[in-house]
């Protein structure tokens, strides 16, 4: 599967929710604060495509603070493969839906995404297209997975976004892979629009 080689300069908008996780959920999932986003790539990125995903903050050791993807899906083949085997993101493939409708400077947005059977479902009201440009920094820790030959994957990441807390309602299917987050109530969200930013 040919992708775009690193670093993929990217385009685009999230929609973002923060959640306090109390307990253990899976081998990779302790108790802790995980973020769950929908994402879409825009033009003009190397590959655009929609994007579900959850990540958590990680010590990464001598590397400090990063953030680490646990769980994620895309609809696109190329971004699969080149997430998983350039930085050992754990890409898996599902299909999605986004309606987006705008009044005065508030936008509604729904987004769902499911793999034969639903995923999850959001709701998001903003005005964050008048929000000021923020500039963004971090760096990714991914444990190793058999499409990096079983090493450590890390990857910086920089850019710069329009972003503004928001409004959001998520539904996640209670027997789906996020199940774990069904009945959950975020601490907060954000919308981030017209990000630009590099990653890998």
């Amino acid at each position: 599967m040919d992708y775009p080689a690193a670093p993929w300069n990217l385009t685009g908008q999230m929609w973002l929710s923060v959640f306090r996780i109390p307990e253990k959920t899976g081998p990779l999932r302790p108790p802790g604060v995980y973020g769950v986003a929908f994402v879409r790539y825009e033009e003009p990125s190397p590959l655009t495509y929609g994007e579900l995903l959850v990540a958590r903050p990680v010590n990464a050791g001598s590397l400090g603070r990063r953030i680490s993807i646990t769980d994620i899906w895309v609809d696109s083949p190329a971004s699969r493969a080149g997430g998983r085997e350039l930085w050992g993101i754990p890409k898996e493939l599902c299909d999605f839906t986004q309606d987006t409708s705008r009044r005065g400077p508030l936008t509604h947005t729904k987004w769902s995404a499911g793999a034969q059977h639903p995923i999850a479902q959001a709701r998001f009201d903003d005005v964050s297209r008048a929000a000021p440009r923020v500039p963004m920094r971090a760096g990714i820790w991914q444990p190793a997975i058999e499409d990096t030959r079983g090493l450590e994957r890390t990857a910086p990441l920089s850019g710069s976004a329009r972003a503004m807390a928001c409004r959001a309602r998520w539904d996640f299917a209670p027997d789906g892979p996020l199940g774990w987050l069904a009945g959950r109530r975020s601490l907060a969200s954000f919308r981030l629009t017209d990000f630009r930013l590099s990653f890998g």
